[in-house]
């Protein structure tokens, strides 16, 4: 199930607050002691991450989280995060280097019985019921959180979090759907651009990227501006491999781009922390975090976080 809206539901109604955790969402399916992680895109990650086996007493389950990895101020990095997701087989070193945890929200199926009709209370309850509290395994915690938007934002600055999943209490579990039962509450305003393009820098280096985002009707992609900063902190090297044998003469974006980009499928999605969106519709200030391949590019829709 997938984030259906953005902003403090209007509705009233129970809901519960959870953390956004900076990282790579997983469904878990846990067997004979054993833990599967697939990827958003349907992918096999457990080689990736091989030290998140599971607690030797948790029994058969299907489980939602996201692998998040801790740096020295004991929060989520995304950057950090950014050395593990791209290694198949991380070594011995890479892994007591960039250790990973975790973070359990969900629960869909447990001793036989699927869970996702169950109201969200209701699956959480059981999923507390587990103890799951032995890293690198945690359950993600429920917050005791107003729902007003400026409380929730002063309260997300002050704990250092990227912002807040608000769900609503009798939701069901909908699976590979989006749903407006969870909406995402934003401290920074960060989110999944694709990448249409490049412009070349100084010395055959990636000077900055040309992004875009899906629109629904007409289905057409449209530009939202250049990101240049943040190139040097991911690696040009890994771009440059990631977009071999992707270059087109045309441009995939539906308006005008500057002139010299060269073009490129719109298949790779990148995060960008931006400041806000100008009157033309594109990116001020924006910061390239990094690149998610867990994510399909055609997911990267427009949406109210860019009004």
């Amino acid at each position: 199930m997938l984030i259906g809206s953005v902003g403090v539901p209007a509705d009233a109604g129970a809901r519960l607050v959870e953390p956004k955790w900076d990282g790579v969402r997983v469904i878990v399916t846990v067997a004979a002691g054993r833990a599967r992680l697939t990827s958003r895109n349907d992918r096999d990650v457990t080689d990736a991450y091989p030290e998140l086996q599971p607690p030797p007493d948790l029994p058969a389950a299907v489980l939602d989280g996201e692998v998040v990895a801790i740096d020295g101020s004991g929060r989520a990095n995304f950057g950090l995060l950014q050395r593990r997701m791209h290694v198949r087989r991380p070594s011995p070193a890479l892994r007591a280097e960039v250790p990973v945890t975790l973070m359990v929200f969900d629960l869909l199926w447990l001793g036989g019985e699927l869970m996702v009709d169950r109201p969200q209370t209701e699956r959480r309850g059981l999923l507390d019921g587990l103890g799951i509290e032995r890293p690198p395994w945690m359950t993600s915690p429920v917050l005791d959180l107003a729902t007003a938007p400026a409380a929730l934002l002063d309260a997300g600055r002050e704990m250092g979090l990227e912002g807040f999943v608000i769900k609503r209490a009798d939701a069901r579990y909908l699976p590979g759907r989006r749903s407006s039962a969870w909406a995402k509450v934003k401290v920074l305003r960060r989110r999944e651009f694709v990448v249409g393009g490049w412009l070349e820098g100084r010395a055959g280096q990636v000077g900055s990227l040309a992004l875009g985002v899906w629109e629904a009707a007409p289905r057409r992609l449209r530009y939202v501006g250049l990101v240049g900063s943040g190139l040097a902190h991911t690696g040009t090297g890994a771009f440059r491999e990631a977009v071999g044998g992707l270059t087109r003469t045309d441009s995939p974006f539906a308006g005008p781009t500057p002139p010299g980009v060269t073009f490129m499928e719109p298949v790779l999605v990148a995060e960008v922390r931006f400041s806000e969106v100008t009157d033309a519709g594109t990116l001020r200030h924006p910061v390239l975090v990094g690149f998610r391949p867990d994510i399909d590019a055609q997911e990267v829709v427009d949406d109210d976080e860019l009004t």
